[in-house]
């Protein structure tokens, strides 16, 4: 019982210093050395620091690091390009003034559905958002949430062959790939795109109501010019040029997935890798691969249009190396706080909320480790990191697919992880110039709200007539 505790008291402190603002880095050490001090066992807290906490942090970089590089640098390539800045000018020319909330949501899931990182998408989206909003004359509180239904949402964890980093987590795990239950995906992303649209648009229709307009913030600045400076004037990049790479990343992901690697013969691979199981792994090459390819593509194209193509690499190389440590430290805390006597009986009451449905114990593990690291990538990392071959077993025995265990992982793993201490969130509204009291609210209904019923909906699906 007091390792139980301790366990509790460290995940509490771990969330409210994170929503202090306090280091991932520096907390995920410090709050497992206190579990285990807690738990009586401080005296073996230096073999458990390097052998299980960092153990676990080297064989998750180890794992992904390829697929936070590639991602970050491809992010940085589409800003610096100014292929994001020409995608999100097309749909606003679309769309019009007028539909200012979708326009922003569909601008933002293109580009993170194409593999734009969420913070360069908030980065390039705000300024249009601002424009857009203030001639529409909806309240700026809004945007924040606006953007976060585009970018934290669908794109991040339903739609099917998304290059999220989420959807990439349970590969190894599963042996699926980021285009599990593509039907039930779809049903969820639909639902969380109205459920957030019917939301914003009621939201903006009150505000009307009451005769709030986008208001007065003397912290705006032009908006239009500076996101012309920031483009350097490659803001009219063609627009195929523009959606090519995007383009790519899905395609070339689909067809190694589902035509190169399937018609290889593997047994090279075993012989010289007797313990590597192709099949575990053949997502992450193929996203891999299709995120390389996308990368070479925008840098080819491109190429004597760079202002500092040099600088942009660099960017988008270093600008990986803070995501990926930070959810590796979340996974290193997990190991330990795994390794102690009282996180068995969190496991067991986990696992046993629903005999006879892993779905849901599923659900409620990723739901839970994600709202108290603040992170969908941090919170899935640990509940698999602990409990993936548990649910792989459980999952066998009741008849469910993996590729069914993914997407609810996945999807799970959105929910909570958008509290208040979310560091994606606190990141936002610092983009947005905004605080949490004047914008949280319409955020946590449409990436906390619309995903639960989106992920409800799935389990019952999946539940009824399998994966599809």
């Amino acid at each position: 019982m007091a390792s139980t505790l301790a366990i509790v008291v460290s995940l509490l402190l771990l969330m409210y210093l994170a929503y202090r603002g306090v280091t991932v880095l520096l907390l995920a050490p410090l709050m497992a050395a206190l579990a285990v001090l807690l738990s009586g066992e401080i005296s073996i807290y230096l073999p458990i620091y390097t052998d299980t906490f960092m153990k676990a942090l080297g064989n998750y970089v180890i794992q992904f690091l390829p697929i936070f590089l590639l991602g970050a640098l491809f992010g940085q390539l589409m800003a610096d390009s100014g292929a994001a800045h020409t995608i999100a000018r097309w749909i606003v020319a679309k769309l019009g003034d007028k539909h200012a909330i979708i326009t922003v949501v569909l601008a933002c899931a293109i580009l993170t559905y194409g593999g734009v990182s969420l913070f360069v998408v908030a980065f390039a989206i705000y300024p249009i958002a601002t424009d857009l909003f203030r001639t529409a004359d909806i309240p700026k509180r809004l945007i924040p949430a606006t953007i976060a239904l585009g970018s934290f949402t669908f794109t991040m964890t339903a739609l099917p062959g998304t290059p999220a980093i989420q959807n990439a987590i349970p590969i190894p795990y599963y042996g699926t790939n980021v285009f599990a239950a593509p039907g039930l995906g779809i049903i969820a992303a639909a639902i969380m795109l109205l459920g957030g649209m019917w939301w914003l648009r009621g939201r903006a229709a009150s505000a009307r109501l009451a005769g709030e307009g986008y208001g007065q913030h003397e912290d705006d600045t032009d908006s239009t010019g500076t996101e012309e400076a920031n483009n350097g004037g490659l803001s009219h990049m063609p627009l195929v040029l523009a959606i090519l790479p995007l383009i790519l990343v899905i395609s070339v992901n689909a067809l190694f997935t589902y035509v190169v690697f399937p018609r290889m013969d593997m047994s090279f691979v075993t012989e010289r890798f007797p313990h590597l199981t192709p099949a575990k792994v053949i997502g992450l090459w193929a996203l891999i691969i299709a995120l390389a390819a996308a990368c070479t593509t925008l840098v080819v194209s491109r190429l004597g249009h760079w202002q500092d193509l040099r600088g942009t690499v660099n960017k988008g190389v270093f600008g990986f190396m803070l995501p990926l440590f930070n959810t590796a430290s979340e996974v290193g805390y997990g190991a330990v706080i795994a390794g102690l006597a009282g996180f068995t009986i969190i496991r067991d009451a986990v696992l046993n909320v629903t005999p006879g449905n892993p779905l849901i114990s599923e659900a409620i593990a990723m739901n839970v480790l994600a709202g108290i690291t603040g992170s969908s990538s941090g919170g899935l990392s640990i509940a698999l990191q602990t409990l993936g071959p548990d649910y792989l077993r459980m999952a066998q025995e009741a008849g469910i697919s993996p590729e069914l265990m993914h997407r609810v992982a996945v999807m799970a793993a959105g929910g909570f992880d958008t509290l208040p201490h979310c560091g994606a969130i606190i990141t936002l509204l610092a983009i947005c110039k905004l605080t949490h009291r004047q914008s949280y609210l319409n955020i946590a209904a449409v990436t906390m709200a619309a995903p639960m019923v989106a992920l409800v909906t799935v389990i019952a699906l999946g539940t009824m007539f399998g994966s599809f």
